[in-house]
């Protein structure tokens, strides 16, 4: 089942990332389905997140995005190189989002390695934002996309899967260390012990 727009658009956005972990991220894009379970994330919650590309309300033609209603993806470049798939949460206006970081992969796995062009395990094909959105084949042209239509390019999908909440790990992000006291907030979010968690694996705190 395909997730509903009013998953997203609760205004909770830590709620709704650790709903999201162990969901399947589905991709059909150029006639060709990938999909991989949803086994790590990050929070970043405007305006206060000096992390978020919206700190302090910044409206740009980049992040304008972010601040439609919940349910669409935000997919930028990093370094203008790799792209960076996230979800929007929250009501219009409110800029929250959620960074995809690592997916358990699931379907079609020979295409996504020829996607990233590794020798890695197949675990790690999509361990980490970037091969995430190589194995998906996710890219700019991707942002926008209404998630909750199976039209759409990209969707996001509920297949029973249970996850206790002693197996949700939380811990500060990743390379944000220009966020000041925000660079140690315990808002990234895995599933514990799951292989295709990206790395460093880094101090975790109780959750």
């Amino acid at each position: 089942m395909i997730l509903p727009r009013s998953f997203y658009t609760r205004s909770d956005v830590h709620t709704i990332a650790k709903e999201l972990l162990g969901k399947i991220l589905t991709c059909k894009i150029n006639g060709e389905i990938t999909k991989g379970r949803i086994v790590e994330l990050e929070v970043y919650k405007a305006p206060e997140d000096k992390a978020s590309h919206a700190h302090n309300n910044l409206r740009t033609k980049r992040t304008e995005i972010m601040f439609q209603l919940g349910g669409c993806s935000y997919v930028y470049l990093c370094y203008g190189i790799h792209s960076m798939f996230n979800v929007v949460t929250g009501k219009q206006g409110e800029a929250h989002a959620i960074l995809i970081r690592a997916l358990e992969p699931l379907e079609n796995i020979d295409l996504m390695k020829i996607r990233v062009k590794t020798k890695k395990k197949d675990v790690l094909l999509c361990s980490g934002p970037g091969s995430l959105c190589k194995a998906m084949n996710i890219t700019r042209d991707q942002n926008g996309i209404a998630l909750s239509k199976q039209t759409s390019t990209i969707f996001i999908e509920e297949d029973g899967y249970n996850l206790a909440s002693d197996a949700i790990v939380k811990g500060p992000r990743v390379g944000i260390a220009y966020a000041q006291d925000y660079a140690h907030k315990p808002w990234r979010y895995y599933i514990k012990n799951n292989p295709s968690v990206s790395k460093p694996y880094i101090v975790t705190y109780n959750f």
